[in-house]
């Protein structure tokens, strides 16, 4: 049986020369051919081993049992440390159980496990604003008394760009919107012979709720997204990093004067929509039901009182800064490529809708209990 590799000697299985991959298949042969198999209760010397890698220690494993390769250090003293080492450290990865979950098929369960992922990065995503919140307010008040830390130029810029701009697709969507809700009320209350309250109809729907609400969500599609791709972009360059770096706070420099443009532009935006409503709906009552722009305008004055325009109105501050504030979360998450940037953007302008719709639904019931 003496080979390169192996040899006997008094009952002794010797090991030798260089147990490495580029003789892993002439050992193998070796063995294979010396009918050794497994020398698990035998005595075996490492001593004459010269070289050892990997494919080797394997080898050595297989033929001498993983728990007696694991105590290699008790009957092998001679053998190098780091030869030592390795074999140990093969050994306990042969040794250590493979754990693989069975794939689950039953669509219930994944239904299950995949909404509550959702909810789950739902309660994180929202626990995520309200501490941004927190921290944008915290901000605010810390800059509200040093008037020399106000970045006035940003600010006007971001009302320019969120506001000034916005202005003719606010107008134009919301003077079509105040068509169509002109044109069916007539067409239902035709029926029942009070087309006249068709003014009533859309002064009430465009003061409460259509004029801030559409310009709330203009602004969510629009504008949110924007602050989301810069600061996102801002992510990607290291620009956020190098300001931090010079002891600049970020949330000074890029997030409050967005937050300041926005509680400017979405109230005067909202004004807006809701003139270009009315406006809307008066050219259709006077188009299709023969009721002149004064007679709008006295009916309107008679029937609709201010209040309904300050409830509406009231609600765009809270819009304009749940919006800015999203849209800038999600530019911070932006990890840094070009993929992330999309997702955030995505996110931001989801985000912002839902939490509009569900502020200005909370909004309502609120006002309609306390009759105002």
């Amino acid at each position: 049986m003496p080979s390169e590799w192996i040899a006997r000697h008094d009952q002794t299985l010797a090991l030798q020369g260089e147990w490495t991959l580029a003789h892993y298949r002439d050992i193998k042969s070796a063995l294979t051919q010396s009918d050794v198999g497994q020398a698990t209760h035998e005595t075996v010397s490492l001593d004459a081993i010269t070289r050892l890698d990997t494919a080797g220690a394997v080898l050595i494993i297989e033929l001498i049992g993983v728990e007696k390769a694991i105590s290699v250090t008790e009957w092998a003293s001679e053998l190098p440390k780091e030869q030592q080492a390795l074999l140990i450290r093969i050994a306990e990865a042969m040794n250590a159980p493979l754990n693989v979950d069975k794939p689950s098929h039953s669509r219930i369960n994944q239904a299950l496990a995949s909404i509550g992922q959702q909810m789950v990065g739902l309660w994180s995503q929202q626990r995520q604003l309200l501490a941004f919140i927190g921290l944008v307010i915290a901000t605010l008040f810390h800059l509200a008394l040093r008037p020399r830390r106000w970045r006035l130029t940003a600010t006007v810029a971001h009302i320019q760009q969120s506001g000034l701009n916005a202005v003719p697709i606010v107008a134009l969507l919301t003077f079509m919107v105040g068509a169509v809700v002109a044109f069916l009320g007539a067409t239902v209350l035709q029926d029942f012979g009070a087309t006249i309250y068709t003014i009533d109809l859309v002064a009430f729907s465009f003061l409460r709720e259509f004029g801030v609400l559409l310009a709330a969500i203009l602004l969510a599609g629009r504008t949110a997204s924007a602050f989301t791709a810069q600061i996102g972009a801002m992510k990607s360059n290291e620009e956020i990093d190098a300001l931090q770096a010079q002891g600049l706070d970020p949330i000074e420099l890029l997030v409050l004067p967005r937050v300041m443009a926005m509680l400017i532009s979405l109230p005067m935006l909202a004004f807006v929509g809701m003139l270009s409503g009315l406006a809307g709906g008066a050219m259709v009552t006077s188009l299709s039901l023969d009721i002149s722009l004064t007679q709008f305008m006295a009916t309107l004055q008679k029937d609709v009182s201010v209040m309904h325009f300050l409830v509406g109105l009231s609600k765009a501050p809270v819009f304009a800064f749940v919006i800015a504030v999203i849209g800038c979360l999600e530019g911070f998450k932006v990890s840094g490529s070009a993929q992330s940037v999309g997702e955030h953007t995505t996110s931001s302008v989801v985000q912002s809708i839902f939490m509009v719709i569900l502020i200005d639904a909370v909004a309502a019931l609120f006002f309609m209990e306390m009759g105002w």
